[in-house]
């Protein structure tokens, strides 16, 4: 294991001067804010020494100069909305927070490119872009989110199945190293074959390799129309047959989701919106975009597949307060179920296998008698699984801490035998580590320790996330 120096009073006055005495916090009251993520049970929770509000990339590397020199460990933190303790401090030393740097640089329409700082919300982002009639594919979930962690984590989110994920429209980034050297990757292009693209390692690294401090992300022309699709169904097997089916036709969805009617419930009770039916166990959620004659070509394609093919109806929101409505009540499920949840797996599978690894999901539910809710990315395989402090039937469970790691290593392991990955979008951060080995062999960790060696030959960025050090 690893070891680290304390941070000393000269180390401090050193940052002090760099960046500006408000803009640090030295006292443990200020840590709470800067010592955990959205992961829900406590146990990861770790104090820095410090935290450190830059606003510059230099200012960043003037502050890893220091962390290089006197061998401290450093965390990046944006919004700190992951799942898997992936901006925890776990060995103490340095936060950096990206909080202050938080600036659209430029929207070149032009070229459809945003050039912006690591610490810019997708929020900001989202309602910028807006203003010009560009829009975003992604969606990661949570708009508090930075853009400098959803790179990090390559983070995909429900309109992922007809455009990608963050990889696909990062196209630029400035990093700062563990020696506090600056580094560019990529450009103002589309295409770029030239060298080894380390654009592509640091995105999806988890902060393991550079902390990102700018990034330039690729954008659409506004659609012209949108509209979401409700599609109920009497069981899982049926509902997800159907997603191969439309697939395979001349359409091509903005999002396919899935989700059953229990949890719609409580996320509408939650959020206080309207679902527009509530038939049947289980719904697909339809996202099209496109112009307006080609949406209702495609609505009536869509319609045809489900409907002779098992649905019991198609409910179509074409105004925006409707679709507005659906999205919330999608993307407040979490929240809705948070209070007693213990844990959110992010099982990534090959789409066919969805229906049987579900199946596996409902054995270990009735095994353990615990609510395992799974809903989820139909259209590309990512899951996301519940693991759960109450029984199906709403009771709580008394000696849920006895029985959590057994359940989350079965659900797990299913995935692993039936082709999946262990993250399709969460990371793997402190969480999921135990697990990468199984997932990817041997030889292919060894290989990604030797590319930390040669980004972070001290270990000091973001030590013990995605695996141990030797």
């Amino acid at each position: 294991m690893k070891t680290y120096n304390i941070l000393n009073r000269n180390a401090i006055d050193e940052i002090e001067k760099i960046v500006g005495k408000k803009n640090i916090i030295t006292e443990s009251e200020g840590f709470f804010n800067y010592n955990h993520d959205e992961f829900a049970l406590d146990e990861i929770k770790h104090n820095p020494e410090i935290v450190v509000k830059p606003s510059t990339t230099e200012e960043v590397s003037d502050v890893m100069k220091i962390a290089s020199r006197e061998k401290f460990p450093v965390v990046a933190r944006g919004g700190a909305t992951g799942l898997v303790g992936g901006c925890v401090p776990s060995f103490g030393g340095i936060v950096i927070s990206t909080e202050r740097m938080n600036r659209i640089i430029e929207i070149d329409e032009a070229n459809l490119m945003v050039t912006l700082q690591s610490g810019s919300t997708l929020r900001d982002f989202y309602s910028s872009i807006k203003r010009k009639k560009l829009f975003f594919p992604p969606h990661p979930g949570e708009e508090s989110a930075t853009i400098g962690g959803v790179i990090s984590t390559n983070a995909g989110g429900t309109r992922a199945i007809k455009y990608g994920t963050i990889r696909n429209f990062t196209r630029y980034v400035e990093a700062v190293l563990a020696d506090g050297s600056i580094i560019t990757s990529g450009g103002k292009v589309i295409k770029d074959s030239t060298g080894y693209s380390l654009l592509h390692l640091l995105i999806g690294s988890e902060g393991t390799l550079g902390i990102i401090t700018k990034a330039v992300l690729s954008v659409l022309p506004e659609p012209e129309d949108m509209i979401t699709l409700i599609i109920p169904y009497k069981d899982i097997k049926t509902c997800l047959t159907e997603v191969p089916s439309i697939l395979k036709s001349s359409v091509r969805p903005l999002a396919i989701e899935f989700i059953d009617k229990k949890v719609i419930e409580i996320a509408q009770k939650y959020t206080g919106k309207h679902w527009p039916s509530m038939q049947g166990y289980i719904f697909l959620l339809i996202i099209l975009e496109g112009n307006k004659e080609e949406i209702e070509k495609h609505c009536e394609i869509i319609a045809d597949i489900c409907l002779n093919q098992g649905a019991i109806d198609v409910f179509i929101a074409d105004s925006q307060q409707k679709q507005d409505d659906i999205l919330y009540v999608r993307s407040m499920v979490y929240e809705a179920l948070k209070f007693e949840t213990i844990e959110i797996l992010d099982v990534s599978l090959p789409p066919d296998q969805m229906a049987t690894h579900i199946s596996s999901v409902d054995n270990i539910s009735a095994k353990y008698n615990v609510w395992l809710p799974t809903y989820g990315h139909a259209g590309d395989g990512n899951l996301h699984t519940h693991i759960m402090k109450i029984t199906p039937g709403g009771d709580k469970i008394t000696d849920w801490k006895n029985i959590f790691m057994e359940i989350r290593n079965e659900i797990i392991f299913d995935g692993i035998q039936k082709g999946g990955k262990i993250s399709g979008e969460h990371g793997i951060g402190l969480i999921k580590k135990q697990y990468l080995e199984m997932c990817l062999g041997k030889t292919s960790i060894e290989i990604m320790k030797k590319i930390k060696q040669a980004f972070d030959p001290l270990y000091i960025l973001n030590p013990g996330k995605i695996f141990d050090p030797d």
